[in-house]
This record gives C-alpha cells, structure tokens and sequence, in this order.
C-alpha cells in the first residue's frame, strides 16, 4: 500500500543558518487525518509547503502518493490560514476558474456543496462572511478530489459556528472519499475529535507521530504527591506541580511503581500533546510507532 504522504529525513532551509524542518521522517497511511500540532515557529507551515510543492527540500526526500508532490499536484489540495480567493470575484466566477485549472475537477461537487452551504452564487467573495469564504476555499479543494487535503489553520479567524461546519462538511467528505488529511490547528479539542494520527513538531524537528490510540497506550500519566519529583535518569517528557500535586508525562516502561499516593493512567490526546508542548529538554528521544 502506498502511503498518502512520506519524508525520509526531509529538511529545509531559510537562508544560510535557519532551519524551518529537519530530519523529519514520517509515514501517513491512506485514508487518515493527522493532526499537525506544534508550538509557533515549529515547522507547521513548512512542512505543509513542502507536501504542497511550495517549498523544496533542502535535504531529505518527501513524496505524495508515491511520488514528488510537484508531480502530485492535480491529486492534492491546499487551503491556506487567510483561505485567499479573488475579492471582487463571484463565487460561481471562482468555481469556473477551478474547473479551468483543474482536470479533475468535479463540477457538479463544487456546485452542489455552495448550494447546500446556502452561499450566493452571485455574490462577490469580499461580501462573504469568513465561514462563507473558508467553506468556498474547501469548496475549491474538494472539487477537485484531491487524495491529500493539506490545511494549515484554517480556523482561525472563524466563529465556533462556522468552525463546526467547517470540520463537519470536512470530515464527511474526506470519510466518503478516503482522502487523507494533514490539519494544522492549536486548537487541540478540535483535533481530538476528528483526527486519528499524530504528528507533534517541536522546534523543527519531529517529536511525536504516529496512531494516536497507540501513542497514547505508549505513554503513562503519573501523579503523586507535591514532594514527589521524577528521577533523571527516568523516561519522562515533562511534569508539573500544580494544587499540590506533580503529574508527568512518561514512556511505558517508567521505573516507578504506583504507591500510595500514586495514580497511573494512560494520557488523553489533550494531555499527551501538551505533555510533549511543554517537554522537558532533558529528553531528546523520537517517539516513533
């Protein structure tokens, strides 16, 4: 089987000293929708360029269907944070100039989702409310039946609302249509309710990836008393002490025992991602599966 999206070692460069990406290798099955999280500045939008053909590779390889995403593009789909369209555009203007550009494109798809979405299809794009622009970028994408749908924020400037119809009509198609998904989000209880595979980036390098039910039974959450503080020589990604209590975050396989006073359990998404957001440098091990 042929995975939606590869890197091997996959690097890039600004410039002479400033490395957006290194090393960076993963492996995304068909089908799935990843969650691309990290803090600012980690490489999100670097590595969406890169699979989008956008940015080469300044070491490593990255491929698209088996293939360079420059040879890829007519089987992927791109929206950007700021979904940029044509302003003073109609809306079916738009769609026609995606049906131009794009042999695959499905017209009848695109038509019928402005449509349902209740959208004019006379109205100019710059009259359109954000959710209205964000779904007619979708829109765009969609149409042209892409085999990975690339999204880099594409929630941030909207409203709950349009947010949740946003992920809905996403997710509903892409689970018709088998597309993978790489989404770019901060907004982490989004992610967890929609994605299926991790990539956690972490100054540029990758921290974290994999089936999120198996990196989240890979790891342990322990949590003791105030005074309780981890061992260094243990596998711990990171622990705090709040309201009297240490929690850590910690690889299977921990040398500590529950004892009195000691809990253990398998982390959330929510804390094996903020876990790993607030990792200690101590650690500098690739959690892989």
């Amino acid at each position: 089987m042929i995975d939606a999206f590869r890197t091997e070692r996959l690097g890039h460069r600004y410039g002479r000293r400033t490395w957006g990406l290194r090393d960076a290798t993963v492996e995304v099955p068909p089908g799935r929708i990843v969650a691309l999280v990290g803090p600012n500045g980690a490489g999100k939008t670097t590595l969406l360029h890169m699979a989008a053909g956008l940015l080469p590779a300044t070491t490593g390889t990255v491929e698209v269907i088996g293939a360079s995403p420059t040879k890829r593009l007519d089987r992927i789909g791109f929206v950007a944070q700021d979904a940029p369209l044509w302003p003073r555009m109609r809306v079916d203007d738009v769609l026609e100039i995606g049906r131009c550009l794009n042999p695959r494109f499905d017209t009848a798809l695109a038509e019928g989702r402005i449509t349902q979405l209740d959208i004019p299809k006379r109205a100019r794009i710059a009259t359109l409310s954000g959710g209205q622009r964000a779904q007619v970028a979708l829109t765009l994408v969609l149409a042209k039946r892409p085999d990975l749908l690339l999204l880099d924020e594409p929630l941030s400037n909207l409203d709950p609302l349009a947010r949740r119809e946003f992920l809905g009509s996403m997710f509903e198609f892409c689970a018709e249509s088998g597309t993978a998904v790489l989404f770019s989000s901060h907004v982490v209880a989004e992610l967890e309710r929609i994605c299926d595979f991790l990539i956690l980036l972490r100054k540029g390098r990758v921290r974290l990836a994999g089936d999120i039910d198996e990196l989240r039974q890979a790891h342990r959450i322990l949590s003791g008393p105030n005074d309780w503080t981890p061992a260094r020589d243990w596998p711990v990604i990171s622990f705090r002490s709040v309201a009297g209590r240490t929690t850590a975050l910690t690889l299977c396989g921990s040398p500590v025992s529950p004892g009195p006073g000691m809990e253990e359990a398998p982390p959330t998404f929510d804390e094996l991602v903020l876990g790993y957001l607030e990792e200690d440098d101590r650690s500098g091990q690739e959690v892989l599966t």
